[in-house]
């Protein structure tokens, strides 16, 4: 595991500013909720930066779904994100893809992976948010489930999909889910598609989160 400060590695304070102004220009849609959510993200990211944790490099680990990747990139730069996808692609030897699971549903261990980017697991190090990737192959179902205590934002880099069957979310578009929402999540089967993700929780919550899926009802 090697390891440096952010204020020595650019490429990584670039990709937290990145996602930064991500969360900086992207509209509300009139939502007090989503607005105030942003807010408290960015100030997250703007704090973490000021602190210039710790990186931890871990061992790269890669799953199926990351073949998926390189087209999932470069669809992205021709939408309004090409700077936070190229910052992506500085850092990609190095992202360290799972499945966040002790147990994945059949099926899924090859249209599914994600990765963080800072959190308190690193790479960037900080208790103060959890930011991410996740990827989708074509036609994947990601089951339904819900976070304890965290706020989530999915925004779309790529590809489209689906939350609850309520809408279809493209490149551009922000998906809210409050604390203990449950939601799931279909993909369009033409293309993969690439999600930027935010957690916002207290630390403790953030530290001991716990990823599993519902046995509730399908929504």
């Amino acid at each position: 595991m090697t390891e440096t400060r952010l204020s020595n590695d650019p490429n990584w304070r670039y990709l937290l500013r990145e996602y930064y102004e991500l969360y900086r220009f992207l509209p509300s849609g009139g939502s007090a909720p989503i607005r105030a959510h942003q807010r408290v993200v960015r100030e997250a990211i703007s704090r973490t930066i000021q602190d210039n944790p710790e990186i931890k490099l871990r061992d790269p680990n890669t799953v199926p779904v990351v073949q998926h990747l390189r087209r999932s990139l470069d669809q992205g730069k021709s939408e309004k994100f090409a700077g936070l996808i190229r910052s992506l692609e500085a850092v990609s030897p190095s992202l360290t893809w799972q499945y966040g699971y002790e147990k994945v549903p059949k099926g899924l261990e090859r249209s599914y992976g994600f990765t963080e980017i800072a959190g308190p697991n690193g790479p960037v190090i900080t208790r103060k948010v959890i930011l991410g990737l996740v990827l989708f192959a074509p036609g994947c179902t990601y089951p339904a489930h819900a976070h304890d205590g965290i706020s989530e934002s999915y925004v779309c880099l790529s590809g489209a999909v689906s939350e609850n069957n309520h809408g279809v979310f493209a490149p551009g578009s922000l998906i809210f889910n409050p604390p203990n929402h449950l939601h799931r999540i279909t993909v369009s089967d033409r293309n993969p598609s690439l999600l930027a993700w935010a957690w916002i929780g207290d630390e403790e919550k953030l530290a001991g989160q716990k990823m599993v899926f519902s046995r509730k009802s399908k929504i």
